[in-house]
């Protein structure tokens, strides 16, 4: 059955997804990393697909910008078509000297400026954070590529061009990029009982001002893809059993 935002049907879609913000960049993934790719999604151009991935069943979908975005997305991924892994990749700007550009960020945790979580009426900050099962993967996988990385806390902001310098202040908390997502996927999926896990390239510095083109961002990234993807490999394995 299809929803207001999504054309699929159930079946369609597989366990696992990836959630690139880029639309385009969802397209480049099953173009160029998947096998026998069928397009699921197109409504509001935000593009879906489901393909093979070294022979098990994966599927790639934008989300658009902010946590309003990425929360409707992934909640009708979750309560409409099942899925049960949810692996957002996208770019992040780094609060820390110790980033490079390029560099592989995990989100153990997601911090925020937005009020999404107000809707669960909790009596208290709800700390969103990362399945640890899904990191753990991920970590042993960029290992085992030698991929360098760093896992950490990151910043999910509501706002991209600032009147002020806040990054500043979660900069002293640790807090290692922003980008505008994962709290609201981590919200989703811990509301529902199911995965997810935050994986970021650092596209500009905050600290040092440097930044990666809009093309690069689009296309650029394999590395964090290829960890995105062997994850959602080891996940299909294990439904295998």
């Amino acid at each position: 059955m299809s929803t207001p935002h999504n054309a699929a049907q159930m079946g369609d879609i597989a366990e696992t997804v990836l959630l690139p913000g880029d639309p385009l960049r969802a397209k480049f993934i099953a173009e160029n990393f998947l096998e026998n790719v069928k397009q699921f999604n197109g409504v509001r151009n935000m593009f879906g697909f489901t393909g093979t991935y070294r022979g098990l069943p994966v599927s790639v979908m934008g989300t658009g910008m902010g946590c309003p975005s990425i929360g409707i997305y992934s909640y009708e991924l979750i309560h409409f078509y099942n899925v049960k892994n949810l692996i957002r990749i996208g770019s992040c700007g780094a609060m820390t000297d110790k980033l490079n550009l390029n560099d592989i960020v995990m989100a153990i945790g997601a911090s925020t400026d937005s009020n999404y979580a107000h809707q669960y009426q909790l009596p208290g900050a709800f700390a969103a954070t990362a399945s640890y099962k899904l990191l753990k993967e991920a970590q042993e996988i960029a290992e085992e590529n030698g991929f360098p990385y760093t896992v950490g806390n990151v910043l999910s902001s509501d706002v991209f061009y600032g009147e002020t310098e806040s990054w500043k202040i979660w900069a002293k908390m640790g807090v290692l990029a922003a980008e505008m997502e994962s709290f609201a996927l981590y919200c989703n999926a811990a509301r529902a009982g199911v995965n997810a896990l935050g994986i970021f390239t650092v596209s500009d510095s905050m600290v040092t001002h440097e930044e990666m083109s809009a093309e690069a961002r689009q296309v650029g990234f394999t590395n964090m893809m290829k960890v995105a993807l062997e994850v959602a490999y080891r996940e299909g394995m294990g439904n295998r059993g």
